[in-house]
């Protein structure tokens, strides 16, 4: 990814990660930038994979899985899968989630507010951060012949103290 790219996704997300309230709750499931916010927060030292995704994305069905085997693989070494669903309609992203269930955290975003910040180019877009919070790359789009790029990504992170 050119320094350009990453450049400004490292300002994104410290634009989305600056303080704020505790007031809001992870667990209500309603979209924000503040939730976003308090899941980087909670997740500070940890490797990040920060993933978009909506109900009517074909390739977002394939990614499902595989983000569940990686949540569950690496874990306990320090991976956090946040997803954030674009839906402007819940009842999808639900039915969606019913089809393909998430053992990672789901945030929703029905207005677009978390989405725009991240200038999305396609769905899914993924961004693997660092254990500092600094992006290191972005994909969009799911390939199943790049699964082991994916992983060898955040494996390596992961190796880094």
């Amino acid at each position: 990814m050119n320094k350009l790219v990453l450049k400004t996704l490292l300002l994104l997300v410290l634009m989305v990660s600056a303080p704020f309230s505790q007031a809001n709750n992870v667990d209500n499931k309603l979209g924000s930038k503040a939730q976003l916010q308090q899941l980087l927060a909670d997740n500070k030292g940890k490797v990040i994979y920060l993933d978009f995704w909506a109900s009517w994305c074909v390739p977002c069905r394939k990614s499902f899985p595989w983000m569940n085997e990686m949540q569950v693989k690496y874990a306990e070494q320090g991976l956090k899968i946040i997803t954030v669903n674009v839906d402007v309609e819940k009842f999808l992203a639900d039915e969606f989630l019913q089809e393909n269930p998430a053992n990672f955290t789901v945030i929703y975003d029905p207005n677009g507010a978390i989405a725009k910040e991240f200038k999305l180019k396609g769905m899914p877009s993924s961004y693997l951060l660092d254990k500092a919070g600094k992006p290191v790359s972005a994909h969009v789009g799911f390939f199943n012949n790049k699964k082991a790029e994916y992983e060898a990504e955040i494996a390596k992170l992961l190796a880094t103290r």
